[in-house]
């Protein structure tokens, strides 16, 4: 039987991150970017191990990965989105808070999607409807929460709504401190967390349509109900940009509000 679209992003999703594991701690070359930017050979080498998935089950489709481009027909319908290893540095600097994500976009919309943990072991997939976590075989529903109040804010360039959102004068608002608990962990596996109910929120600044870094997360926490909006409160990828994801209406609001007082 053809493997489904949902599980080819788990599968592809649990091949980088594979490579990942495999390569943490080794010496790995770095490749400069623009703006002070690398990657590793460890982004290079589980891209490789993502594409290889991709093509073999599905040759006609388009890639957009990270380091390599975009590849494959032009103008296709269906394209997949690669970010080998979100959390480069973090990865450089052997720290085990990075992600692998996978999403499919077909038109205009992201159909499927995962993210996987590779040092946790963990898969956060949805095929557009529901959103599960894949712990050794198991598959159990993600449920966002409030609960811990952390928020995770994203501090790394581009900030293309400065000087109107500043993500460090968010955290020195004295409102922030009397709701939440900030946490910058500079990697969108804290999106998946929103939706699995590990974050209360995440915050981000920049233009996000079609990025490969976080259209995964996005669609995880769409199809986990979670409240999704622009830093303007309009829907994303329209108006200022930016991304409020929120466990629930609550924090999306409050949120909102610090971020409006700006």
């Amino acid at each position: 039987m053809p493997i489904t679209d949902v599980e080819l992003a788990c599968t592809a999703a649990r091949a980088g991150a594979a490579v990942v594991r495999a390569m943490f701690g080794a010496p790995l070359t770095r490749l400069e970017k623009s703006g002070g930017d690398f990657a590793t050979a460890a982004d290079v080498a589980a891209e490789q191990a993502v594409l290889d998935v991709i093509r073999a089950a599905r040759p006609g489709d388009a890639v957009t990965g990270e380091e390599s481009g975009s590849t494959g027909p032009a103008g296709a319908e269906r394209t997949w989105l690669v970010a080998p290893l979100c959390g480069t540095l973090n990865y450089a600097a052997r720290t085990m808070l990075v992600a692998v994500n996978v999403a499919l976009r077909v038109g205009s919309d992201i159909t499927v999607a995962a993210s996987a943990d590779p040092f946790a072991d963990e898969v956060f997939w949805t095929d557009g409807v529901r959103a599960h976590i894949r712990r050794s075989g198991v598959d159990e529903p993600l449920k966002p929460s409030p609960d811990s109040r952390l928020v995770d804010v994203n501090l790394d360039p581009p900030f293309p709504n400065s000087p109107a959102f500043r993500a460090t004068a968010l955290l020195a608002d004295p409102g922030f401190a009397e709701r939440f608990r900030p946490r910058v962990v500079s990697t969108t596996l804290a999106v998946a967390w929103v939706a699995a109910g590990r974050r209360a929120a995440y915050v981000t600044d920049g233009r996000l349509h079609d990025s490969v870094h976080f259209a995964a997360g996005i669609a995880l926490c769409r199809a986990a109900s979670c409240m999704l909006t622009g830093l303007d409160g309009r829907p994303p990828h329209t108006g200022a940009g930016g991304l409020i994801a929120a466990a629930d209406q609550e924090t999306h609001t409050a949120l909102l509000d610090l971020i409006r007082n700006q």
